[in-house]
């Protein structure tokens, strides 16, 4: 009797993390709480950065900002702020990938302390764009001290799932 091995390309198995991720962040805005929806969208863009490669990362960076807008976790007025939550995504995905090999941990801090200052510093900005002023505050708040704690507590998710899979 022969014994077969199934190999599956390496392609197919990112195609497949990737849109077990990219589903993920469609659904997660539905939480409606930057506490519970922020640490999990954090370890989907470490986990996609990890699985899907810099590309399938990107893309996913994009998908929760369009669907919390959209749903309404972000109010219509703080649209002006969905751009720069992009970016900081994309900032978060860079810096980790540039780092991951070094270390895990240094690459995750310093991709959300990153974060972290890139939405800080834009929420003067985004509070400009916005014309009701309590708005403008709330946004400011949303973007500050809560990006760098959502964004490690999704390192410390990620992390976990990441060593169940057995990829760091």
């Amino acid at each position: 009797m022969k014994t077969q091995i199934l190999a599956i390309p390496k392609e197919k198995i990112a195609l497949f993390y990737f849109s077990v991720l990219f589903g993920i962040s469609i659904v997660l805005p539905l939480f409606h709480s930057q506490y519970v929806t922020g640490p999990m969208v954090n370890a989907v863009l470490f986990l996609s950065a990890v699985l899907s490669g810099s590309t399938g990362a990107m893309l996913i960076a994009m998908v929760p900002s369009v669907i919390a807008l959209s749903t309404g976790l972000l109010p219509a007025v703080m649209a002006p702020a969905v751009p720069f939550i992009m970016l900081g995504n994309g900032i978060l995905i860079a810096a980790f990938l540039s780092l991951q090999k070094k270390n895990f941990w240094i690459a995750a801090i310093s991709a959300g302390f990153l974060k972290f200052v890139f939405l800080f510093g834009s929420s003067r900005i985004i509070a400009g764009l916005i014309v009701k002023k309590q708005t403008a505050f709330a946004a400011a708040a949303m973007l500050g001290f809560p990006q760098l704690v959502t964004a490690l507590a999704g390192a410390v998710l990620a992390y976990g799932i990441l060593k169940f899979l057995k990829r760091i």
